[in-house]
């Protein structure tokens, strides 16, 4: 109605300045061809109308973002930490050459398994052979002169009950038998130290292990001077991994066990877990074997073993591992989140959550420990019914109103908490 009404007023006011011109100009008007005159008004009518028809511009506000929440994983969590250690082979013995000769035999692969007793390194045996022989040969000697003083002993022993041999004879053959059983033992003595060395010659795995390669290359004399070292056999399975405990980390495990005192049994019952560098988590499992009954003043620390079963020899001594240490022996009800969805300015660690009103919130907290899975505890400032904003695309800022879709942060099958995918 508007338009029309324009249309109408502008073409009345078109007529009514024609009509109040004089009779000249109307003459004059009339002679000119109306063709001319008509499409002009026809323009500025069509303009009026345009103008008066346009909608007002106004500013529409986008949808509410959509975002996904959740609440908190409710998990009983002990308490631990995360330090660094490296891997110590569990035994690790030198094989030396500990007679003199020259070698005759390697009689295993460079870098291969062994079992206990089982020949490595061989010498030459002809000497010792011959040694032991001679040292049978003078037992057997010192044997037969023993049995003829216990002989002779025994008749001077006789007839001197009978008063018929002398003191000094029957004190003469007990001593001839005296110094013939000393020679049976020093004669005895030296046969053992002869097969002693004559087992030497053959140098044997003292456990099962792995073997480095050869020093000494077969045909060289060995044990000349002093014990040559031939090669090094390492025990893997099980392996030990070493790691050193700060004073204030003692100090807080002490408070959690409420200042109780562990013996060696218990000590034994701790679990400990290792992860290598390029491994996700923790996956060797152990236990606590050793804690050093001193601290170290120049450390300010405190050495600490575990034990660890190493059957496919996964691990080998010297490797740098991640170990994860309980600080206490039970567990404590705690909030999870995925770790990814914690954010950090100046004033600290925040989650965004989102009010009943559907309003992102910034929520201040305090973080515990990351566990294996990408999930963190959250000591404070969280409750269990918040909803976590568990989208990092952006979309949620604090003080906008969004769409939450409620979603559920899995927990896996073993009772572990698994991150969100």
């Amino acid at each position: 109605m508007g338009c029309a009404n324009a249309g109408t007023g502008l073409a009345g006011s078109i007529v009514g300045n024609m009509s109040n011109r004089s009779d000249e100009a109307v003459v004059f008007a009339v002679t000119r061809p109306l063709r001319a005159v008509a499409p002009l008004m026809g323009a500025i009518a069509l303009a009026v109308l345009l103008a008066g028809c346009k909608p007002e511009n106004k500013f529409q506000p986008p949808p509410p973002a959509e975002v996904s929440v959740g609440v908190p994983v409710k998990q009983d969590v002990a308490p631990f930490e995360v330090l660094t250690g490296n891997t110590v082979a569990f035994a690790t013995v030198d094989l030396v050459a500990r007679v003199e000769g020259f070698l005759t035999s390697q009689n295993y692969v460079d870098g291969s398994e062994a079992k206990k007793d089982q020949q490595l390194f061989g010498i030459e045996q002809t000497m010792y052979k011959a040694k032991v022989k001679e040292a049978e040969a003078q037992l057997d000697g010192s044997k037969a002169l023993l049995a003829q003083a216990e002989a002779e002993f025994t008749r001077q022993e006789t007839l001197l009950r009978q008063n018929v041999s002398a003191q000094a004879t029957f004190d003469t053959a007990k001593a001839k038998r005296d110094n013939a059983r000393a020679n049976v033992e020093n004669a005895e003595g030296n046969l053992t130290i002869a097969q002693t060395n004559l087992g030497y010659t053959t140098v044997s795995a003292p456990f099962d292990g792995i073997v480095s390669k050869h020093l000494v290359s077969v045909g060289e004399l060995v044990g000349a001077t002093n014990a040559t070292k031939l090669a090094t056999i390492v025990q893997l399975d099980p392996i030990y991994v070493t790691f050193n405990m700060s004073e204030q980390d003692v100090l807080q495990i002490r408070q959690n066990l409420k200042d109780r005192r562990l013996d060696v049994e218990e000590l034994s019952k701790i679990p400990l877990e290792i992860g290598l560098m390029n491994e996700e988590g923790f996956p060797h499992k152990g236990f606590l074997n050793y804690v050093s009954p001193e601290l170290d003043a120049t450390t300010g620390t405190i050495l600490v073993r575990g034990l660890f079963k190493n059957p496919t020899r996964a691990l080998i001594p010297g490797f740098f591992v991640r170990v994860k240490v309980p600080q206490g022996l039970g567990a404590t009800a705690s909030l999870l989140v995925p770790n990814r969805v914690i954010g950090e300015d100046q004033a600290g660690k925040y989650l965004l959550t989102v009010n009943k009103d559907n309003v992102v919130v910034q929520t201040r907290i305090t973080t515990g420990q990351l566990l294996a899975n990408g999930l963190r505890v959250i000591p404070s400032g969280l409750k269990p019914d918040d909803q976590v904003v568990l989208s990092t695309n952006g979309a949620a800022i604090p003080g906008a109103k969004v769409v939450p879709k409620v979603t559920t942060i899995p927990v896996a099958t073993d009772g572990t908490p698994a991150a969100p995918k």
